[in-house]
């Protein structure tokens, strides 16, 4: 089994002078897709840019790839005078003064959802890792859950929300929870309960398609993949590359586990609620419930262990450089950490911005 990877980021659009972010009429999307092939979308707001890797067999060819966007969606940005920026929220931008990308999709989407969408000026990361079948994705999706407020922690980067510091390491997803079926996703017995679940939705006119089920993992509605959605945007690549590592070893481990008819705990969405609270607002640096144990335990010593977890299966992987770099966020801080550090430093938000630009295209 591969485990392949595709991974997704969101970029903020920003004007270099003021540092607001700023709408680039999909000019951005346009330019660099006739360098890169329909590797970068438009978003819901106009001053989001997302791009997404092809199909990578391996952890190095997605560094190489997301290198690669990175670079060339920046030098496309510089040369039709704007900058971009890898943050999950921009740190004093307004949402009221955003403009919508003119499309069906969003026009449909904001009108049902109306604020809750247009508020939504939020930047993440989706890491896809391939699946051989839908049952054994429904599978790890159940027990993945427990583990998604730790990758969480590694990845937040969003502590700022229209000029206040939120006091939360990642404020993002608690922008994204106003919207419908966001957030730890229930347990399902199998693929075919999944399946009755969305017709019902579907029949009901609540969606009309699984698309718009944006739980913080779920098995992609048309991709053969299971698909990560909780993380902030890492600042820089080494940051996205070593989460994406951890959860495609992650994975991997339980799959091995599922092999030899093993599994590990299912927790119940309340239980690992309380985690994916406590990792928004404290990032690595709070503690989270180990519920085997039943009592509080250091996030740093929990992420430890599941680095020792995922251990037997890295080398299989051939990721050993790639998570290893897990160890630097703990010993650097997150985005979030190094953002706060910026802004005691200064007492200047645009000094934030100034800095996680410089950060995006670090050691590309």
């Amino acid at each position: 089994m591969k485990f392949t990877l595709g991974v997704e980021e969101e970029f903020q659009v920003i004007d270099p002078v003021s540092r607001e972010l700023t709408s680039h009429d999909q000019k951005i999307v346009e330019a660099a897709n006739r360098l890169l092939e329909d590797q970068v979308k438009a978003e819901m707001h106009q001053a989001v840019v997302e791009v997404g890797t092809r199909i990578c067999q391996d952890i190095h060819q997605a560094r190489a790839e997301v290198s690669h966007l990175r670079r060339v969606v920046s030098q496309v940005a510089g040369e039709l005078g704007f900058a971009i920026g890898a943050a999950g929220t921009h740190p004093f931008s307004m949402w009221q003064t955003q403009l919508i990308t003119e499309h069906p999709r969003y026009n449909e989407i904001v009108n049902e959802l109306q604020d809750a969408a247009r508020s939504n000026l939020i930047f993440g990361l989706h890491v896809h890792v391939g699946m051989p079948d839908k049952e054994m994705a429904i599978h790890i999706a159940n027990s993945v859950r427990y583990f998604l407020p730790h990758i969480y922690a590694l990845s937040t980067n969003s502590p700022f929300w229209e000029g206040r510091n939120t006091g939360f390491k990642s404020f993002r997803s608690k922008v994204f929870d106003k919207f419908p079926r966001t957030g730890i996703p229930d347990f399902f017995e199998s693929f075919a309960e999944y399946e009755n679940y969305v017709k019902l939705l579907v029949k009901t006119n609540c969606i009309d398609n699984a698309k718009k089920i944006w739980w913080d993992v779920r098995v992609h509605p048309f991709f053969d993949t299971i698909e990560f959605r909780i993380c902030d945007v890492p600042m820089t690549v080494d940051e996205t590359i070593a989460i994406t590592a951890l959860i495609q070893a992650l994975v991997a481990k339980l799959y091995k586990l599922r092999e030899q008819n093993l599994n590990f705990m299912i927790y119940k969405r309340a239980l690992v609620n309380e985690n994916k609270w406590r990792a928004g607002r404290y990032g690595i640096d709070g503690k989270m419930i180990d519920f085997g144990k039943e009592m509080e335990v250091n996030t740093r010593g929990l992420i430890h262990e599941l680095m020792a977890f995922v251990d037997d299966v890295v080398d299989e992987l051939g990721s050993r450089t790639e998570i290893n770099r897990v160890f630097d966020i703990l010993n650097n801080g997150t985005g979030a950490d190094r953002q706060l550090a910026i802004y005691e430093q200064t007492n200047d938000l645009r000094a934030v911005v100034d800095y996680y630009m410089a950060q995006t295209l670090k050691g590309i």
